[in-house]
């Protein structure tokens, strides 16, 4: 009789291809799976099931992952066994033994992601796999204004990049907020929702520096939920200074 693990995983996205297997890449999926199937000892590979998708390029501080084992371990083993077979841009952070109707991906009940933007005039080379980089004067007082226009529910089809195949594009954000690092010359913005949509986070990371900038009105978001024009909202900050930071089941509060 097989058990189930939830695993809970932080990676560095720069050298993959993104989370979901892919044909002739490298992907965290596949590294992952390649791992756990060589602790099953069995020629039959072991599937694992993520709780979303990351691009290529974007990192993780607590994606979620579950499968099915054939044999109870301890959980303190089954992590320490999975990182001796990592790549080191990949690391187990948690193993747990959970119940069978635990789903890394439909038990969720919301994620939090956060996006880094490096502020200094010309991209730092030792930064530009893990930030943004916006050059540009930041007034932060006009994107803390504009932060409480995305609580809530609302319709973010302006802020979901064409190729998704998704068509409900209400979502629910709970938090969202930004702060200065001004010791690393960073802008840090933090989202906490109930489920986002493909480059949501970055496509409204790109929206709330342009009305920092002053190239947006404050409160255009309103605007944008109204046009449903994913052309008005225009930028998406790059997939580098994205993290999934964590990800939330019932028992767990935001």
């Amino acid at each position: 009789m097989s058990v189930r693990y939830k695993i809970t995983v932080a990676y560095d996205g720069a050298a993959f291809a993104g989370f979901q297997r892919q044909p002739n890449q490298r992907t965290v999926e596949s590294v992952l799976e390649k791992a756990v199937t060589i602790m099953s000892k069995s020629d039959v590979p072991v599937r694992i099931y993520g709780s979303g998708r990351t691009d290529a390029g974007v990192h993780a501080l607590g994606q979620v992952f579950h499968f099915d084992f054939m044999h109870e371990i301890p959980e303190m083993s089954m992590l320490r066994a999975l990182n001796s077979l990592l790549p080191l841009d990949v690391q187990v952070k948690k193993a747990e033994l959970v119940s069978d109707d635990f789903h890394s991906r439909y038990s969720t009940h919301g994620k939090r992601y956060m996006y880094r933007v490096s502020q200094g005039e010309f991209t730092d080379p030792f930064k530009r796999f893990y930030t943004g980089h916006y050059k540009y004067k930041i007034d932060i007082a006009k994107i803390e204004e504009a932060l409480p226009d995305l609580v809530g529910e609302h319709d973010f089809s302006s802020f979901v990049a064409a190729g998704s195949q998704v068509t409900d594009h209400v979502r629910t954000i709970y938090e969202a907020t930004v702060r200065e690092d001004k010791e690393n010359h960073e802008i840090i913005f933090e989202f906490y929702g109930n489920g986002f949509l493909y480059n949501m986070v970055r496509i409204l990371v790109a929206t709330l520096l342009e009305i920092g900038n002053g190239r947006r009105p404050v409160h255009d978001i309103l605007r944008l939920y109204e046009v449903k024009d994913r052309q008005q909202a225009r930028e998406t900050a790059p997939a580098s200074g994205l993290y999934l930071k964590k990800v939330y089941y019932p028992d767990e509060l935001g």
